[in-house]
This record gives structure tokens, C-alpha cells and sequence, in this order.
């Protein structure tokens, strides 16, 4: 179905329609670039009321289903998109040619909207548009959330039902070659330009269509961007870029939204640019500097269920591909086990992130995940692969202000009898909450020395052991 088909379809049932700008990229800014407002609601207060907004969807309904109606008669398909400067006088004409039409009462968000719908998102265009918004939450036609510098805060965004969304997110999802309806309620892709989308309709999501958009940095954080929000402390720092530099093996583990996916991409900028370097990713979200990086990603089974490529396919196969090092964007499964024996056979130096509470229960999740790969291999010989493989645990964790910190620099140190023993080189010590409810606090070492500590001196690299020793001006 053609554009001017679709748009006379939405007519048909009195919606406005959205045309797809681009192959699932976000729009570029359109020249009346305006951002939802934000609400003061924290993300854990009760549900309330539609939020009264300074303009709504709803408002002048029937002088945008007259645009459209002119759009149709009067322009080519492929003219869409150059119709937007000429709203303006469109509108007068329609105002003076329907006397009976309500007043318009905001004429820039009105015609800011009609945009959106012809050649970007809809309502949550300006959010995607908006640089300090890090991910935009559609909890069905009335709940738009959006996270901005770590906080989650309710928009005034609205839809005008669930049809109204379904078209947004058909607009999404279409130009990726994906589908989402009652057979295939769920799609989790990458758009164009690396922001990641995932989205769940009725009768699986209840209150009608959710999306969530994680969009993606065109600018990648680096080290000194940590430093400076107080992720991690310079001495921190120095030690982190010495164990990449000396090819440890390094787990990255964490909850959902605490910040791995960005540490671990931080982690591999310090990888050598002779190295060649293979990142497995669900979806692309790493952004290496280096020169020889080869970047696989998964790939989801077809409408008839067939054509799957997963994350173990993926990892099996880059051994093949004469790595130096392999990154592995999250292991969730049983190619955890490949990993491991990646790591045990020649591949120092490998990086990769798990969803965990912390590094012990990150080590728990990982005897899980290789059971997960069908082999029935006692549990002891697991946890020898474990602790044969792993140097060191990054912990990441999203505190209750909404910062992201590391909370953990945990060394894997072996096996003893039956149990790996690890032990804590820097922890967070939190020292109280400011005036505004920050979590004051830093990390600090622990007084014990690495036992992979030689390491650093056989690859060269000179670490003052004075950054295992707590100094006493801590702030």
C-alpha cells in the first residue's frame, strides 16, 4: 500500500497518518523543533490523571483531517515531504474555505504536529529529537516517560488512542523489515542509526502498545566523561586501562540500565589498534575507535520461525576469524560456555557484560548460563572454567538518585575446593546524600594488591602500587 493509500486509509476511519521519513532512522531536527515538556512525577509515584498539556492531539482534529484530505487531492506521493514549508497558507485556505471550523488555538504546535505525523515520529518526535533525552517510554496513548540524565520523569506527550500509537510504531518497525501484529506481538530491533527499539502490543501488553526507544550516542562516552560524573576516580581509571592493556579478561555485570553497555565500551577503546577485534552484539550499540574491528550482530528467526542466528552461533563462529580479541555485547545463555573456553584457549583479553546483582551472583549466573548450553558437566569442572578464565569483575550499579556508578573492581583470584574466591580490589563507599538528593560517594581501594599484579610488568605497563592504598583527603 502506497503512502497516499495509507493516508486515505487513516482518513477512511478519521485518524491522521504517519509517513515514514526514513529507514527507521530518527529524524533530523524540523525547523519548529519543540520538546515535550516534563512533568515533576518521580517514576515511582502512583498513577494520575491525563496530564493537561499546552496543546493536544486532540485539538483541531478536523482542520488536520482537511490537511490531509488537500494532501491527497492535491500532491504526488513523492511530494509529501516538500508540502511542510506550505502548511501555513494551506491552513488559511481550509479556515476560510469551512467558516464552521472551531478557533485554532495554537497554530505553531498545529502545524508542528501535522510535521511529525507526515515525516517523523508523531508526538515523541521532539523527544527523540531532544540530545539530554536517553530513552523515551510509550506506555500506551496517555503514559509518555522519558529518561534525561538519569531520571525517569512523566512528559505531557499524549496520543489520541491506541491506533494513534500502532501507526507510530508500524512507522518504526516497517522499514526494518520487521512486522508486529496479534501473530507477532513483539519486536526488539535496531534502527538505522543504532538506537535500539522494543516494543509488545495486545494481548500481551494490557494497557494497550508500549515502546521503548534507547537511543543511541552519537558521541560515545570515554574514560574522562566517567571521571567527571563520578563513575570511577582517576586511579581507577589508570588501573582499568592497565588490565585491558595486559589482555585480562574482564566481565562487565550489572542491572538493566546501570551503565555496562557503556563501560564495556569504554573498556575496548583501550584495546590496541593491532589487535583485530570481534564484537558480538543482540543489537550494534558499540562504538570502537580502532582500525581492524569486525562487528557481528544476531539476527531473529523469520515470520515461519526459521533463519535464527544467536549470540553462540555468533561466538563459535568468530573463532574462526583469527581474533585477538572478542567482545561480547551481553551473554544471557549458554554461550557462556563458549565464551569461557574462548577465554581458557588463547583469547586473553576478552571483554564482555551478564545481568547481575553483584560479582558473586554474577559468577552464580554464569554456572547457570553454561548449563543453559546442554552439556552435562559437573559443576565443579564449570566453576574451573570459570576461575581459569576470568581475571576481573566490573560492577556496575544505577543508584536510587538515578546515577550510574561502578560499584565493584572484583578480582576472580581461583578456585579453593569448590568455590570461587574473589576479592574486592575498589568498592563504593557512599558517604551520604547532598541538598538536591545526590549520592555523595567514591570509590576506594581496599589495601590488597591483585594477585595478576606481575602481569602489568610483563606487558610493560607501570602501575604505582600506591593506587591499591586508600589516601587519606577522601571527599
Amino acid at each position: 500500500m502506497g503512502l497516499l493509500d495509507r493516508i486515505q486509509s487513516a482518513k477512511s476511519s478519521g485518524r491522521s497518518h504517519e509517513n515514514p521519513q526514513s529507514e527507521g532512522e530518527i529524524p533530523e531536527p524540523n525547523q519548529q523543533e519543540s520538546k515535550g515538556q516534563e512533568t515533576e512525577t518521580p517514576v515511582h509515584s502512583p498513577p494520575r490523571s491525563t496530564p493537561t498539556a499546552t496543546y493536544s492531539v486532540y485539538e483541531n482534529a478536523e482542520v488536520k483531517n482537511l490537511v490531509f484530505k488537500y494532501i491527497l487531492r492535491e500532491r504526488k506521493e513523492d511530494e509529501i515531504e516538500d508540502i511542510v514549508p506550505d502548511l501555513d497558507p494551506i491552513i488559511d485556505e481550509i479556515i476560510s474555505e469551512n467558516e464552521d471550523l472551531p478557533p485554532i488555538r495554537n497554530r505553531s504546535a498545529l502545524i508542528e504536529e501535522i510535521t511529525n505525523d507526515l515525516t517523523g515520529y508523531g508526538p515523541i518526535n521532539p523527544l527523540l529529537l531532544d540530545e539530554d533525552v536517553s530513552e523515551v517510554m510509550v506506555n500506551g496513548p496517555n503514559q509518555v516517560y522519558v529518561e534525561r540524565k538519569g531520571r525517569l520523569t512523566r512528559t505531557d506527550v499524549t496520543f489520541r488512542d491506541n491506533d494513534h500509537v500502532m501507526q507510530v510504531l508500524e512507522k518504526i518497525v516497517a522499514p526494518l523489515g520487521r512486522r508486529i501484529d496479534e501473530s507477532s506481538p513483539m519486536v526488539d530491533a535496531r534502527l538505522r542509526d543504532g538506537s535500539r527499539v522494543n516494543a509488545i502490543i495486545p494481548p500481551l501488553a494490557l494497557g494497550g502498545p508500549t515502546i521503548t526507544i534507547r537511543k543511541f550516542s552519537k558521541d560515545p562516552l570515554t574514560i574522562d566523561d566517567l571521571i567527571r560524573f563520578g563513575s570511577l576516580t582517576k586511579e581507577m581509571a589508570l588501573f582499568i586501562e592497565a588490565c585491558v592493556q595486559a589482555h585480562l579478561n574482564i566481565f562487565v555485570s550489572g542491572g538493566t540500565g546501570s551503565g555496562k553497555t557503556t563501560t564495556l565500551n569504554v573498556l575496548s577503546n583501550f584495546i590496541s589498534n593491532e589487535d583485530r577485534i570481534v564484537t558480538i552484539e543482540d543489537a550494534a550499540e558499540l562504538q570502537l575507535g580502532q582500525e581492524h574491528v569486525v562487528s557481528l550482530e544476531t539476527r531473529p528467526p523469520n515470520i515461519e520461525g526459521k533463519g535464527a542466528v544467536t549470540i553462540r552461533d555468533l561466538v563459535r563462529n568468530s573463532l574462526r576469524m583469527r581474533p585477538d580479541r572478542i567482545v561480547i555485547g551481553e551473554v544471557r545463555s549458554g554461550e557462556a560456555l563458549d565464551m569461557l573456553q574462548a577465554m581458557n584457549t588463547g583469547h586473553d583479553g576478552s571483554l564482555a557484560t551478564g545481568h547481575a546483582n553483584s560479582p558473586r551472583d554474577m559468577i552464580s549466573r554464569l554456572e547457570t548460563m553454561v548449563l543453559m548450553a546442554g552439556m552435562e558437566l559437573p559443576i565443579k569442572a564449570i566453576r574451573e572454567q570459570i576461575a581459569g578464565a576470568l581475571h576481573l569483575i566490573i560492577h556496575q550499579a544505577r543508584l536510587r538518585d538515578g546515577s550510574r556508578r561502578i560499584t565493584n573492581i572484583t578480582e576472580v583470584q581461583g578456585l579453593e575446593g569448590d568455590i570461587i574466591v574473589l576479592q574486592d580490589i575498589f568498592t563504593f563507599r557512599q558517604m551520604g546524600v547532598d541538598s538536591n538528593g545526590k549520592i555523595k560517594g567514591k570509590l576506594v581501594p581496599t589495601g590488597v594488591r591483585p594477585k595478576f599484579y606481575d602481569r602489568f610488568d610483563q606487558a610493560g605497563i607501570h602501575l604505582p602500587p600506591s593506587i591499591f592504598t586508600e589516601q587519606e583527603d577522601i571527599e
